[in-house]
């Protein structure tokens, strides 16, 4: 099993735009790819601007379908009008240990 842990930021003034497009990625995602197990979108408690995305995928496979599929992406392009330039990073890397 692997995640993936996305860091951004989110410009001033495009707080709606993007919840509903990033509710639009996470909820499709787990309910559509059988490799999604898992895709959490958390505000930061020091700045409601600041998301971490938590995502876990079945294995690698199901993460590059992930980024195939129609809905990743309307994300994408979302993200060049609601992220601020250079502030989103991804992170991939292998679970160790998942309780539940």
């Amino acid at each position: 099993m692997i995640a993936q842990i996305v860091t951004l930021h989110v410009r001033p003034g495009e707080l709606a735009g993007f919840t509903a497009a990033i509710a639009e990625n996470a909820e499709t995602s787990v309910w559509t790819e059988a490799g999604c197990l898992q895709f959490d979108v958390v505000a930061t408690d020091a700045d409601d601007h600041r998301f971490v995305l938590y995502e876990r995928y079945t294995d690698e496979a199901a993460l590059t379908a992930h980024r195939a599929t129609a809905h990743f992406a309307r994300w994408s392009e979302a993200v060049g009008r609601y992220v601020v330039d250079g502030s989103k990073v991804n992170t991939v890397g292998t679970v160790t240990v998942h309780q539940g």
